[in-house]
């Protein structure tokens, strides 16, 4: 029986694209814009024997959009313990794997890290195609400093764990960059604010899209914008500034840091926090500790 022809139609213009080599290819794919993808990246998806989606459904908005036929099969948080070895298998049998998110590079804060991790200990090919990137395109359009910066991904869903986080994030001198989710904005920026003070932050959100919105201010501008009533749907990135400078921290810049752990946790913990996030000396800390302390406990009613 004849197989059909592999391929794929770029404004109704049809394009044939070759049976692929085996091994596992990592496909970028637009993270909103559906004009955000490369000529490779199609033939790519057209010549694998098989993509792994983390959502079937939306990349067959893609894949549809395209004319590309290939089968599809699902791979995200959910199932991927169970359906990682059978992709492995297919793959070590000399078939091609296309590995797609839902939108922009794979493998970046999803379980495709774990996929291409166990594919090279099994000594399989692994093809990474360069391509689309939220992280990437929100730190250029952010206007903030791009010569270093640290991916973070998600900060912790719990504010207490989320602001030691940010506290040990406080003295990278690095520009952040963060992905949040619209239902904790608010509460993440809020955050932010409390332990990294005054800092530029850039918001970036619906990224390629109509209505694609960038929006730089201080963090407690951007804190106090979002606790209103601003747009929260879809995902955000947060990318905010490295510190003004990498040296010794300024005292009031320390008090800072102290003050915020104090509104949350005891002494103690909160010496433990500024010493891993500053490098300052125990002592130093734990006495001017004791001193913000007591000046809160004085001046409370």
């Amino acid at each position: 029986m004849t197989q059909p022809s592999r391929g794929f139609h770029i404004g109704g213009t049809p394009y044939p694209a070759a049976k692929l080599a085996g091994g596992l290819y990592l496909v970028a794919t637009p993270i909103g814009n559906l004009g955000d993808i490369t000529l490779r990246a199609l033939q790519t998806l057209a010549g694998a024997d098989l993509i792994a989606c983390e959502d079937t459904r939306v990349s067959r908005k893609l894949l549809e959009h395209y004319g590309i036929a290939t089968p599809t099969t699902a791979y995200h948080d959910h199932n991927a313990t169970a359906a990682r070895p059978g992709l492995l298998k297919r793959i070590a049998d000399g078939g091609s794997v296309a590995l797609i998110s839902d939108a922009g590079t794979p493998a970046i804060s999803d379980p495709g890290f774990k996929l291409v991790r166990e594919a090279r200990e099994a000594g399989l090919p692994v093809i990474a195609l360069p391509g689309a990137s939220s992280l990437l395109t929100a730190l250029v359009a952010s206007g903030l400093p791009t010569d270093r910066f640290l991916f973070e991904g998600f900060l912790p869903a719990k504010a207490t764990q989320r602001r030691s986080r940010i506290t040990e994030l406080s003295r990278i001198p690095a520009s952040l960059v963060l992905f949040e989710g619209g239902s904790r904005i608010a509460s993440t920026l809020s955050d932010l604010a409390d332990v990294l003070g005054d800092r530029e932050a850039a918001i970036c959100r619906e990224l390629t899209k109509l209505h694609e919105e960038v929006r730089r201010e201080s963090l407690p501008v951007l804190a106090q914008h979002y606790a209103g009533d601003a747009e929260t749907r879809g995902e955000f990135v947060i990318v905010v500034a490295p510190p003004q400078a990498a040296g010794v921290p300024q005292a009031d810049d320390v008090d800072t840091l102290i003050r915020a752990a104090l509104a949350r946790v005891s002494v103690k913990d909160a010496v433990g926090e500024i010493v891993a996030a500053t490098g300052l000396p125990r002592r130093d800390i734990y006495q001017r500790a004791l001193e913000l302390a007591k000046e809160r406990d004085d001046g409370a009613p």
